[in-house]
Order: C-alpha cells, then sequence, then structure tokens
C-alpha cells in the first residue's frame, strides 16, 4: 500500500468512524447540561433567611412561595389521603394533632407556619427526625400536603409549655 493510500484510507476512518463518535460524545455532554439546568430550573426557589452563610458574602436571591392551592377542598381531600399514604399520621397521629412528631394543626412552628415555610420543612426536612419528602413526593404533592395542614382545625385547649429541655 502506498503512502498516498494510506493516507487515504486514514482519512475515510476519520470519516467514518471518529467523527461520528466525537459527535456523539459532543451530544451526549450537552444533553447532560441541558438535563442539568433544566433540574436546577425545576427545583423549587430559596427563601431567604438572614441566618443563612453565604460563601464570599453573596446572598443567592431568596424568593416568597405560593401555595397554589390554598383553600381548595378538593386539594384537602387529596392531601388528607396522603398524609396517610405518605405515612405522616406514623409520627404526627392520624389526626395530625402529634405523637412523636408536632401537633400540625396548633399554629406553633419552630421553623416557621407560613404555607411557603411548612413547604421547606416537608420538601427538604429538618433535623431531629423530619425527613424530606421533596424527592418523593415533588412539588405538587409537597403542596397537597400544606394544603391540607393548612386546613386543620386549632385544638381548643393548647399546652402553654414547652417540654423540651433547653
Amino acid at each position: 500500500m502506498s503512502a498516498r493510500a494510506a493516507a487515504h484510507a486514514g482519512c475515510r476512518f476519520l470519516a467514518l468512524v471518529a467523527l461520528p463518535l466525537a459527535a456523539l460524545a459532543l451530544s451526549s455532554c450537552q444533553q447532560r447540561a441541558t438535563t442539568a439546568a433544566a433540574d436546577a430550573a425545576a427545583a423549587p426557589p430559596a427563601i431567604a433567611y438572614e441566618a443563612h452563610v453565604s460563601a464570599g458574602g453573596r446572598v443567592p436571591p431568596g424568593a416568597a412561595l405560593h401555595n397554589p392551592h390554598q383553600g381548595d377542598k378538593a386539594v384537602v381531600a387529596n392531601g388528607a389521603l396522603l398524609f396517610t399514604a405518605m405515612n405522616c399520621d406514623g409520627c404526627h397521629a392520624a389526626d395530625a394533632s402529634g405523637a412523636v412528631g408536632p401537633n400540625l394543626g396548633a399554629g406553633r412552628w419552630r421553623y416557621g407556619g407560613a404555607d411557603g415555610e411548612v413547604f421547606m420543612s416537608i420538601y427538604y426536612g429538618r433535623p431531629k427526625g423530619m425527613p424530606a419528602f421533596g424527592g418523593t413526593l415533588g412539588d405538587e404533592g409537597v403542596w397537597t400536603l400544606v394544603t391540607y395542614i393548612r386546613s386543620l382545625p386549632k385544638p381548643g385547649n393548647l399546652p402553654t409549655e414547652s417540654w423540651e429541655k433547653p
């Protein structure tokens, strides 16, 4: 085989095998970048807290979360079913009056009781026992639970002491 024929065969190999493989590799990288960007865009916005420590002194933007189902009775009914299906009643009791976990109808919230703050507690979890359900339920499921929790009646007899030691 002459040098010219070998060079021509090398160009054919490059055109038929190497270039399509390179294009495939680049497209998969682009697909991963697009998927990562889509995942980041799908994440719920964070609530800005003064107590958050931010790198470089630059605070990321916070946002106000709004419950899209506020007051919707059909969503409240679905939330009651979801509360049981996700075993929330295992910690918060069947009527959400509290057991191992706190009473959810009492209006006393350690991490804030606004809809967005309750959403964040369910979505990301909290220390001392509250698991994060955002990965399992997604935004829609968490908002359904928030709508149910906000519909709970306040108990007539609230305890006046905290039983947690300081």
